[in-house]
């Protein structure tokens, strides 16, 4: 869906609800004022403004550097963090900041070794792809700008946007252009996906990393490929209701909405599995990319490689910290927003607002003054707690997991 698609869908839904709403809260109707005002709610989240002029992303053309060689005992990447791909336009809305080249020197041991429990770091890079940009999963995003609430934005679930571009990156204030999910330029470059296990990088602890598409049993490199799937699921229910938190509902705008479940899906709390691949038909370790929850892993099975480590730099893409109290600067408050990056809460590029089809009764695609004025009525069908109002988590778009189908797919 182009912007100005979009934008004439928002102002059509908008209109609509509006109408909606006026038939909900007029006299004689059984719908709550609460409810009616979801129509101004919307209309005031909706983006329907005027397209920004595309603006290029740098003032000369950068070529992609990036060398493989061993020292040692080491695998050693040097790269000027620019993709073999395009990237995409920057500045954008929810990243101000220009990609520039780099100068990154990374080591990863040729023979990792897992450790005795998953390892953490903050401030680093969790891996580069093998075109020389890094991977940064997590995000410097917190809720109210407090780091110290324990509650920090996701980049991937579409809830916020933090100005990925179509290949799942944006850039840091110094130029660093990252991944925070799968590499979609250079995963087209190397051939595309689910036709091979493809490795795109190397994690920072030494042990490779690969699309979500393995071998359906581990141990025989000619089995059938499967997509493999995260075992991390969103909590359920409600969130803690306490004094600096967000509460509401989990619903996958935080990275801590989501919990670890043995045994829910294929891959480890790591995001990996041990098996054969084209790369080790010994077998290894290795690391997925999912389609879901954590995209890419947020801790390491290894040790990673102190070269991975950014100093005191943290991650996000904001320009500066905002001030403690309200939204993080650069950020898109509200329901999931449709983008480019495969990882967007709805197929196709098109919002699937809920509160359409509970209003369409006879579901023929339109809404006639039939529904209209029952429309009272039908609202409360969303109003999943029974309070009388719509938030929303009742009323946006749900998430969906998995990438869109790609055209031609």
């Amino acid at each position: 869906m182009t912007r100005k698609e979009r934008r004439d869908f928002l102002i059509c839904s908008a209109s609509t609800l509006f109408l909606v709403a006026s038939a909900a809260a007029h006299p004689g109707h059984e719908g709550d004022v609460a409810v009616a005002n979801t129509a101004a709610l919307f209309l005031a989240q909706a983006d329907v403004s005027p397209p920004r002029p595309a603006t290029t992303t740098v003032a000369a053309k950068v070529e992609n550097s990036v060398t493989f060689t061993i020292d040692g005992e080491f695998r050693v990447i040097k790269a000027n963090g620019w993709p073999d791909h395009a990237p995409g336009t920057f500045p954008r809305r929810g990243n101000p900041n220009v990609p520039t080249a780099q100068n990154y020197t990374f080591r990863v041991p040729l023979k990792p070794k897992a450790s005795d429990s998953p390892q953490r770091r903050g401030g680093w890079w969790w891996g580069v792809a093998l075109n020389g940009v890094p991977f940064e999963p997590g995000t410097g995003e917190t809720w109210n700008n407090d780091p110290q609430s324990g509650w920090r934005y996701e980049a991937a679930t579409g809830f916020l946007n933090l100005g990925l571009d179509e290949h799942n990156a944006h850039v840091q204030p110094n130029g660093s252009y990252h991944y925070h999910a799968l590499p979609v330029g250079l995963v087209d470059r190397l051939g595309g996906d689910g036709k091979k296990m493809l490795q795109v990088g190397w994690a920072a602890d030494g042990f490779p990393v690969y699309t979500s598409w393995a071998y359906a049993d581990a141990k025989d490199g000619k089995s059938e490929l499967r997509k493999m799937k995260s075992s991390y699921q969103l909590k359920k229910g409600p969130r803690p209701a306490q004094e600096g938190g967000p509460g509401g509902s989990y619903d996958g705008r935080f990275s801590q909405d989501f919990e670890f479940v043995a045994g829910a899906g294929e891959l480890d709390e790591t995001n990996g599995r041990t098996g054969v691949t084209p790369e080790f038909p010994e077998g290894t370790y290795y690391y997925c990319i999912s389609a879901e929850y954590p995209f890419v892993a947020r801790m390491w099975h290894g040790t990673p490689d102190q070269s991975f480590s950014k100093g005191d730099r943290p991650p996000g893409g904001a320009q500066r910290p905002a001030p403690l109290g309200g939204p993080p600067r650069g950020i898109l408050e509200g329901g999931p927003d449709p983008m480019p990056n495969g990882h967007a809460p709805t197929r196709g590029g098109a919002l699937a607002m809920p509160v359409i089809p509970a209003l369409d009764l006879n579901k023929n695609g339109m809404l006639d003054a039939d529904e209209i004025a029952k429309a009272g009525n039908s609202l409360k069908v969303l109003d999943k707690n029974g309070d009388g109002k719509l938030t929303p988590e009742e009323y946006r778009p749900p998430r969906i997991d998995g990438p869109p189908p790609r055209p031609g797919a």
